[in-house]
């Protein structure tokens, strides 16, 4: 079972429809016991860095997302849910992140002509060997809807890179978490795969 974290986040019945789709069984829940017993946990996203903190803390679920990882069992961060795993950003400066990674999450440079939100499609340049994008062709195109994106501190757990204004790190894995920035649910049979990947870890 896949246990989909619910702290009000926007994309959540997105995500549930597209596991459903892959046959996987899935339970949309901020209990702490139910995401415990799941085999895998999702954390989605879109919103605010702050107010997703914020909630998170709101309902419990920020010691639960850490004793999750902590269990070894298979993770994934998806838009916002890969930025909550890193530690800071500039969108709400002095709130602190989940820190499962350190990183720093930076505003988009709005002087480069680029329009700003990043929204629609962009090619990822896949790390060899990488988990979670298996069978996959690198520079494959994904859905991106951001304003704010991630350097890794650390490049051994880049999975993705990107190029939209700055160059920027599109996903990470690093042993049972997984994270990235667009959205596989809505990237057709590429981020179909994506979650497939995941589901079968």
């Amino acid at each position: 079972m896949i246990a989909i974290i619910d702290y009000d986040a926007g994309n959540i019945k997105s995500v549930e429809k597209a596991f459903m789709y892959l046959n996987q069984e899935v339970v949309v829940t901020r209990d702490h016991d139910t995401i415990m017993k799941a085999d895998k946990a999702v954390l989605p996203g879109v919103g605010s860095f702050g107010d997703a903190m914020n909630k998170l803390h709101e309902y419990n679920l920020v010691d639960t997302i850490h004793e999750f990882i902590d269990s070894g069992k298979p993770f994934l961060g998806i838009c916002l849910g890969l930025q909550l795993l890193f530690e800071l950003s500039e969108e709400s400066e002095g709130v602190e992140g989940l820190g499962i990674f350190k990183g720093r999450i930076k505003k988009f440079n709005m002087n480069t002509g680029y329009k700003i939100p990043q929204i629609g499609w962009n090619s990822i340049r896949i790390t060899p060997g990488s988990r979670l994008f298996k069978g996959i062709k690198d520079e494959s195109y994904v859905y991106f809807v951001h304003s704010y994106y991630l350097l890794a501190e650390d490049e051994k757990i880049v999975a993705a890179r990107t190029e939209y204004a700055d160059k920027f790190h599109s996903a990470v894995e690093k042993d049972n978490v997984f994270a990235c920035q667009f959205h596989p649910e809505k990237s057709s049979t590429t981020g179909l795969k994506i979650l497939e990947n995941f589901a079968e870890i």
